[in-house]
């Protein structure tokens, strides 16, 4: 109940002294997400060591892999791990993004934390803002920084161990573009993780607010039911076609491949500015949107389950 004081006490003084700015509530409640939900950055955060872990002990056999192998199949073996664990704090942080949105509203309303917090001068519409950056905003920028400064840690623990086999350095650098897989990745957390995968965060929260047992559970049962009645009823798949080119990122998707080569020409396939005016994008921005005014709608009403 520390973060409720905290929070209930700078509504209680800001109203005191002076009209409560409009951006201070949306403030506080994005603070409070990052306080009460750990998992969000706890979860990248145990990947990336995990992984820095396995890759330390994987360098005692750096060197003698290194020997004898042609420049190409040397950048491949350098390259690799850094591509790897861009994916595996990309999945993580994806997973977290999921259960995080599922349980958002749902656990406010089971442990009856809603009572306190809808005492407070924040609407519903903030309340469910601020629960829809965490996936769109705050999750993507957490991926950015925790795999830069693991992939920084993977090149000084890189440097080390080749400069300490006579090896030097020279090879390393040379076939790693950080600055540009870097942009690359910032580009494709953006673009997919952030706008394109919206809708699915929406629907989530959305389920969140309106389901009083079991939100994955209603998540994922009606699509299903669609696809069954829509496969037996017409003989079409549209439902799992619209769902397999969203997951999958669609034309207007930014492919992050696991093989280094691809990944850094990925974004002459499809400009930023293309992206942008791709119709894809701003339908599922538009639903994206509904689904947010529906939850706001629905918080409004629903009381502790």
């Amino acid at each position: 109940m520390n973060t409720s004081s905290n929070i209930a006490n700078d509504f209680q003084a800001a109203g005191a002294s002076s009209v409560l700015s409009p951006t201070r509530p949306f403030y506080w409640s994005v603070r409070r997400e990052l306080w009460e939900f750990r998992s969000i950055y706890l979860a990248p955060a145990i990947v990336a060591a995990v992984f820095l872990f396995g890759f330390l002990i994987s360098m005692f056999r750096l060197p003698s892999k290194m020997r004898g192998l042609d420049p190409m199949q040397q950048h491949e073996v350098l390259q690799q791990p850094y591509v790897f664990v861009a994916g595996a704090i990309m999945a993580a942080t994806f997973l977290v993004a999921i259960f995080y949105c599922l349980e958002a509203l749902y656990g406010e309303r089971r442990d009856r934390s809603i009572l306190f917090w809808k005492s407070l001068p924040v609407s519903d519409l903030t309340a469910v803002l601020s629960k829809a950056s965490v996936p769109v905003v705050i999750l993507p920028l957490l991926t950015f920084s925790i795999t830069v400064i693991t992939q920084f840690l993977m090149v000084v623990i890189s440097s080390v161990v080749l400069m300490g086999s006579g090896l030097g350095v020279t090879g390393l650098w040379s076939h790693l573009a950080l600055s540009q897989m870097w942009m690359m990745l910032l580009y494709h957390l953006v673009a997919i993780h952030a706008l394109w995968f919206a809708p699915f965060y929406g629907w989530m929260l959305f389920v969140s607010a309106w389901a009083r047992r079991a939100p994955l559970l209603w998540a994922t049962v009606p699509p299903l039911a669609i696809f069954v009645v829509e496969r037996i009823a017409l003989g079409s798949s549209y439902l799992p076609g619209m769902i397999g080119y969203r997951l999958g990122s669609g034309p207007e998707g930014i492919p992050f491949s696991t093989g280094g080569m691809r990944m850094d020409h990925s974004m002459a396939v499809l400009p930023p500015w293309k992206f942008v005016l791709s119709p894809g994008l701003w339908i599922g921005l538009a639903i994206t949107t509904g689904f947010l005014v529906a939850a706001a709608r629905i918080r409004r009403s629903r009381g502790p389950s």
